[in-house]
């Protein structure tokens, strides 16, 4: 079967920034997490990973996230709550769990 996509050079470039950024095992584990309930705040994200880390660890995740446009958030009194911002991102664990590797 012959594919014909002809993605734009602007997307390409663009795909390859999120994907670089989302391509870790704890910010894929954030964004997991944020699918299944957002707002949330580091600390309510912290106690739903199963992966041990550090509140300023996460939090400097979540901000590189939030600066290349794949989360956005709102501050809340002292606290900082994130959520997805274009939740067609979320396609890429459909992807991902029917890839053969």
């Amino acid at each position: 079967m012959k594919i014909t996509r002809d993605i734009s050079v602007g997307k390409v470039y663009k795909i390859a920034e999120v994907l670089k950024t989302i391509g870790h095992p704890l910010r894929l584990k954030i964004l997991e997490t944020l699918e299944k309930e957002e707002p949330l705040c580091v600390s309510e994200i912290q106690e739903r990973i199963p992966i041990s880390a550090e509140q300023s660890l996460l939090s400097h995740h979540l901000i590189k996230m939030k600066d290349k446009g794949i989360l956005n958030s709102e501050k809340k009194g002292m606290h900082v709550y994130y959520a997805i911002q274009d939740r067609e991102l979320l396609k890429i664990f459909d992807c991902m769990e029917n890839c053969s590797l």
